[in-house]
C-alpha cells in the first residue's frame, strides 16, 4: 500500500527537473563517498607514520576488504536497485520485500567470514603477498576486519537502501558521524593505546557499528519508506535471485577489485616493500576520486530507477547525460590537479624518498587515464540499476578482469616495475572504447526507439 510519504517521494522523482533533483541526490552521496574513503585513507595515512611495512601490509590486506565490501555492496545494489524500480511502479510492498531479504542476506554472508578470523591467517596473507617483515602488522588488522564481516556487509546494505528511496541526505548525515569518528579513534589506538595496525582496524569496525545503528534505527522506527519486517523476508527463490543476479555487476566488480589488488601486490613485492606502499598509496588517491565518481554515479541511479520504473525514459536518459557530464568536468579537474602536485601528495603520506619516487610517477600514469573514468562508470550503472543484467556484469568484469589480469602480467615482464605502475591505467582505457558503443546501443535501443 503506498503511503503519503511514498507518494510525496515517488511525485519529487518522476516531475522534479532533472538537473536540480540529480544534484540533490549526488551531492550527499558524493559527500558520504568522500567519508567511506576516510576509512581507508586514514587508516593508510596513520599507518604510513608506523613505517613502509605496515604501511605495505595494510595495503596487501585491501583484497580480504574487497571480498566483504563485494557482497555487501552487490547485495545493497541489488536490494537498492530494485526497490528503486519497484517504489517507481508504485509496488512498495515489493520494495520492502527486496530491501528485508537483502539486509537479511548481508549478515547471513557475513557470520562464516567471521567465524574465518578465529583462524591462523598466515599462510593466507602469504598467498596475498605479504612478506616477513609485513606479516606481523597483516595479521592483526586481517583478523578484526574479519570478526566484523556481519556488521559491515549490513552497513553497506542500509546505506544503499537509504539511497534507494531517495534519501541520501539522511546516508550522508550517518555516514559523517561514523567518519568523524574514525578520524578521532585512528590516532588514539594505534599512538596513544600502542595497538599498532589493529588499533586502526577497531577504529574503523567500532565507526561502521556508529553508522549501522544510526540507519537501523531509521529503518525500525518507521521514518522510512522502505520497511524492514521479519515478514518481508522472501520465501520465494526468485526474490534472492532477482537480488543477486541484479548486483552481480558489482560482486564481480569488487570481487575483480580484490583478485587485482592481491595480483598487483604480488607483482610490486618483487621490488620491495617500498614499492608495494607507493602503489598502495597512490591507488588510495586514484580511489578518491573515483569515489566521487561513484558517488555521482549513485545520485542518479535512484532517479534513473523511478523515472525507469515509470516509463520516463527520457528523463532516465536525461539523468545520465547531466551525471556524465558533471562526472568528466571533475575527472579533468582532479587529473591535472593531481598531476600537478604528485610529489607533494605522496610526500604527504609518506617520509621515504623511494616510496614518493615510485608513487609519483604511478599517479601520473592515472592521470593520464583518469578523464575518461566517469563515462565508462555511469555506463555499467545505468544498465545495473535498471536490472540488465548481462550487460551490466561484463561492464563491471572489464577493469578489474577481463583487461587488468592480462596487464598485469604482461606488462611487468615486458616493462619491469613501470610496468606495474601502468597495469591498471591500460585497463581503464581499455574500459572506456569498450563502454561507448554500449552506451550507444542503450540509446539506440531503449531511448530512441524505446
Amino acid at each position: 500500500m503506498e503511503t503519503n510519504e511514498s507518494k510525496k517521494q515517488y511525485e519529487r522523482m518522476i516531475y522534479s527537473p532533472i538537473p536540480r533533483l540529480v544534484t540533490s541526490m549526488a551531492v550527499p552521496t558524493v559527500i558520504s563517498m568522500l567519508i567511506t574513503v576516510v576509512y581507508n585513507t586514514a587508516d593508510t595515512y596513520f599507518v604510513s607514520q608506523i613505517n613502509k611495512s605496515a604501511s605495505a601490509a595494510v595495503g596487501a590486506i585491501y583484497p580480504v576488504m574487497a571480498i566483504i565490501q563485494a557482497v555487501g555492496y552487490g547485495l545493497a545494489m541489488g536490494g537498492g536497485s530494485l526497490s528503486s524500480l519497484m517504489l517507481g511502479q508504485k509496488k512498495d510492498e515489493s520494495a520492502h520485500r527486496y530491501a528485508t531479504t537483502a539486509f537479511f542476506c548481508a549478515v547471513l554472508f557475513g557470520v562464516p567470514v567471521a567465524a574465518a578470523g578465529l583462524f591462523p591467517l598466515g599462510g593466507f596473507l602469504r598467498l596475498l603477498g605479504c612478506s616477513d617483515t609485513m606479516l606481523p602488522y597483516a595479521q592483526p588488522y586481517a583478523r578484526i576486519i574479519l570478526l566484523a564481516a556481519p556488521l559491515s556487509c549490513s552497513m553497506f546494505v542500509l546505506t544503499n537502501l537509504m539511497r534507494a528511496q531517495g534519501k541520501a541526505t539522511a546516508a550522508m548525515w550517518g555516514l559523517g558521524a561514523s567518519g568523524v569518528m574514525n578520524l578521532l579513534l585512528d590516532p588514539l589506538f594505534i599512538f596513544k593505546f600502542n595497538w599498532g595496525t589493529g588499533g586502526a582496524a577497531l577504529a574503523t569496525v567500532l565507526s561502521q557499528a556508529v553508522c549501522f545503528a544510526i540507519f537501523l534505527i531509521v529503518f525500525l522506527t518507521g521514518r522510512s519508506i522502505l520497511l524492514l519486517r521479519p515478514q518481508y523476508i522472501a520465501k520465494e527463490p526468485a526474490v534472492y535471485r532477482q537480488i543477486i543476479l541484479t548486483g552481480l555487476p558489482t560482486i564481480c566488480r569488487q570481487s575483480l577489485g580484490s583478485l587485482s589488488a592481491a595480483l598487483l601486490n604480488v607483482q610490486a613485492v618483487a621490488y620491495g616493500d617500498a614499492a608495494v606502499s607507493a602503489v598502495t598509496i597512490a591507488n588510495k588517491v586514484y580511489v578518491l576520486v573515483r569515489n566521487v565518481v561513484l558517488g555521482i554515479g549513485q545520485g542518479f541511479m535512484p532517479v534513473a530507477g523511478y523515472n525507469y520504473g515509470a516509463g520516463e525514459k527520457k528523463r532516465t536518459w536525461q539523468a545520465f547525460v547531466f551525471a556524465g557530464k558533471i562526472g568528466s568536468a571533475l575527472c579533468l579537474v582532479s587529473a591535472a590537479v593531481i598531476a600537478a602536485f604528485a610529489g607533494p601528495i605522496m610526500r604527504w603520506f609518506s617520509p621515504d624518498a623511494q616510496v614518493v619516487a615510485i608513487g609519483t610517477q604511478t599517479l601520473l600514469f592515472c592521470c593520464a587515464v583518469m578523464p575518461f573514468m566517469a563515462v565508462s562508470t555511469y555506463v555499467n550503472q545505468l544498465y545495473q540499476c535498471l536490472g540488465f543484467k548481462a550487460p551490466a556484469t561484463f561492464l563491471a568484469s572489464c577493469r578489474q578482469g577481463i583487461f587488468f589480469v592480462p596487464a598485469i602480467f604482461i606488462l611487468p615482464a615486458l616493462l619491469g616495475r613501470v610496468g606495474v605502475e601502468l597495469s591498471q591505467p591500460a585497463a581503464d582505457a581499455l574500459t572506456f572504447f569498450v563502454c561507448v558503443p554500449f552506451m550507444a546501443a542503450f540509446y539506440r535501443k531503449r531511448i530512441a526507439d524505446g
